[in-house]
């Protein structure tokens, strides 16, 4: 080899070391992420939210060091779609699987998934130095082709069906339903523990890239069973239950979170991680939706409104509380925007990074939402600054102000002709922009 070519050679070489010292260093300095979804939890059913009769220690502390937010929505008033909203940023709608309220254990559900060809927010964040774990419950897709190792997640260790025994870990139909990646796995424990046992593992694992957590609790959702229960004796998972098993569910909950808390503080991790909590949908049976009329499956706002709050030491000034409305895409881009990614340019975020606002950088801003269910509810909704457009199941359609009627009291759909007719045009001009809706049968 001429001494030029040495000279090349060499020079390449240290090109590429300075190339992937810089990736190191730049992946280094990027917060790692912890998304936590609680399920079926209602707006109120948090102490720090108004909860009376038990209290979430854990969670109102985690709230209290960061923003609280007192205007979050769901993307949908049902599971499936809000994790399709979550996983994709863009209004469920858009993807045929968004379209079903929710995936169901059924032969011809069971056909239908998120596909690899729609971004997601774990494969948008891999490709730019993210390491991604999913830890819980899926929900959307049976096959192998829709699982969340087909879409970006480096590890994931959960369940695919909407529910499960948090005790035997079966499905509806009585089949075992726990993975660790693509492998059915068997362990004894209560769910909530299994899948904080889980977090924690993989939080206290060594780390040569920033790492997301997507924690996705079942949690309180229905089966009604508390530590220590037995599992249910058949699929009538919906009946039984009590306020008391609730609030045992809603505590488990809140331990796991501040064990998983814990967990950073043991490891140094804290100061460098931003935590977000949320939920799917409003809450249902036991829940309490506080001032909010409506629950799960429906479109007033108790089935759409939800805690939330995020946590980013430095960043975010602890015990801060906002009335800017955010809606679950929200956080999709937000995350993204943490780890310096874009959206992918043909599936461009319907939701708001919501950074700007989180730091103080600019102040609170209108936002226009859009909302609908079909297949087993059929209403439609937007929010337009303070005002709801909504039309429920018997066709009858109704204009909110929420700024001073949050509870949905007064229809001013008369009194106020010219905004009930803009925000009607502005949703049909909407709905035309994502897929038709499917029948249930």
């Amino acid at each position: 080899m001429s001494n030029i070519n040495k000279y090349v050679f060499l020079l390449i070489l240290c090109c590429i070391g300075f190339f992937n010292t810089a990736i190191t260093q730049s992946s280094a300095n990027r917060p790692n992420i912890i998304y936590i979804m609680a399920d079926d939890l209602g707006y109120a059913d948090l102490s720090c939210y108004g909860r009376k009769d038990y209290q979430t220690p854990n969670l109102d502390k985690l709230a209290s060091q960061g923003m609280k937010f007192m205007n979050a929505y769901a993307a949908a008033p049902v599971c499936t779609p809000t994790r399709v909203a979550f996983m994709t940023g863009r209004y469920p709608a858009r993807i045929t699987v968004g379209l079903y309220e929710p995936i169901t254990e059924s032969t011809k559900d069971s056909m239908v998934g998120l596909s690899p060809e729609y971004p997601s927010v774990a494969s948008l964040i891999k490709q730019n130095g993210y390491e991604t774990n999913l830890i819980g419950k899926w929900h959307l897709g049976y096959k192998p082709e829709y699982s969340p190792m087909k879409n970006g997640f480096d590890y994931f260790f959960g369940f695919h069906a909407g529910a499960i025994d948090y005790i035997s870990h079966t499905n509806q139909r009585g089949n075992d339903d726990l993975y660790e990646n693509d492998q059915p796995v068997k362990k004894d424990g209560y769910m909530t523990d299994l899948l904080m046992e889980k977090t924690i593992e993989v939080i206290k694992r060594p780390h040569t890239k920033p790492f997301f957590i997507a924690v996705m609790f079942n949690a309180p959702h229905w089966p009604w069973q508390g530590p220590g229960d037995k599992p249910y004796p058949d699929a009538r998972w919906t009946a039984g239950g009590s306020q008391t098993v609730y609030a045992a569910m809603v505590k488990s909950l809140d331990d796991a979170v501040g064990s998983i808390m814990k967990a950073l503080d043991q490891e140094n991790l804290t100061n460098n991680t931003v935590v977000i909590f949320t939920s799917d949908n409003g809450g249902q049976k036991f829940s309490d939706m506080g001032i909010y009329k409506g629950e799960k499956m429906d479109l007033w706002e108790g089935g759409i409104r939800e805690p939330a709050f995020i946590r980013w030491p430095g960043k975010i000034k602890p015990g801060t509380i906002t009335n800017q409305v955010a809606t679950t895409m929200d956080w999709t881009a937000t995350i993204a925007g943490i780890a310096n990614t874009e959206s992918h340019p043909d599936f461009p975020f319907d939701g708001m990074n919501l950074l700007p606002i989180i730091t103080g950088e600019k102040k609170e801003t209108d936002r226009t939402l859009y909302w609908r269910i079909f297949q087993r509810n059929q209403h439609k909704a937007m929010r337009d600054g303070k005002w709801k457009y909504m039309q429920d199941e018997k066709g009858n359609e109704y204009l909110f102000d929420l700024g001073n009627d949050p509870s949905e009291k007064n229809n001013l759909k008369d009194l106020q002709k010219a905004i009930f007719e803009k925000l009607k045009m502005k949703y049909s001009e909407w709905e035309k922009t994502v897929l038709k809706p499917i029948p249930l049968n």
